[in-house]
């Protein structure tokens, strides 16, 4: 991804907190394509816990430490790049652990590679505190902005 910071339409971060507090204490993701007043956000499902069920050694996480875009979803998000709006941001939610890119994340985003920012939502029980948005730099990831969140 180049350097500049993807912008997110108040509507769409508004919406991402609510999905957010609906699936709280899973955690939620989906994804925006697009830039700016054509930018379209994606609600995606996460199938962490049917991945887990299935087997739960090669997937031992669960839907309340981590999350899995279901297939079709991911399909389209990784069709996106070969389009004139490709993904521009990916996010998930942090339930009651704070908005920080966990090394668990570092893995799995640096192994899709996909030119992408990363927003991870701080929800707690009782509200979102923020929402930290990520740039890979190398091997890592820093903060490149952050939102204040909501008493949803």
């Amino acid at each position: 991804m180049s350097g500049e910071t993807p912008t997110i339409r108040p509507e769409h971060l508004e919406a991402i907190h609510r999905q957010a507090r609906d699936e709280f204490p899973r955690e939620c993701c989906g994804y925006i394509v697009g830039e700016g007043d054509d930018a379209r956000l994606v609600q995606c499902d996460n199938q962490a816990d049917k991945l887990h069920a299935l087997d739960p050694e090669m997937f031992p996480r669960t839907s309340e430490n981590g999350y899995s875009i279901h297939g079709k979803q991911l399909i389209d998000l990784m069709k996106s790049f070969d389009t004139d709006a490709p993904a521009r941001i990916v996010y998930h939610s942090h339930p009651r652990v704070g908005a920080y890119f966990s090394e668990e994340d570092t893995r799995a985003a640096i192994a899709a590679d996909w030119p992408v920012a990363y927003l991870v939502i701080d929800v707690q029980e009782d509200r979102i505190p923020e929402s930290i948005l990520f740039r890979r730099v190398d091997d890592r990831f820093e903060q490149i902005a952050r939102f204040d969140g909501a008493d949803l």
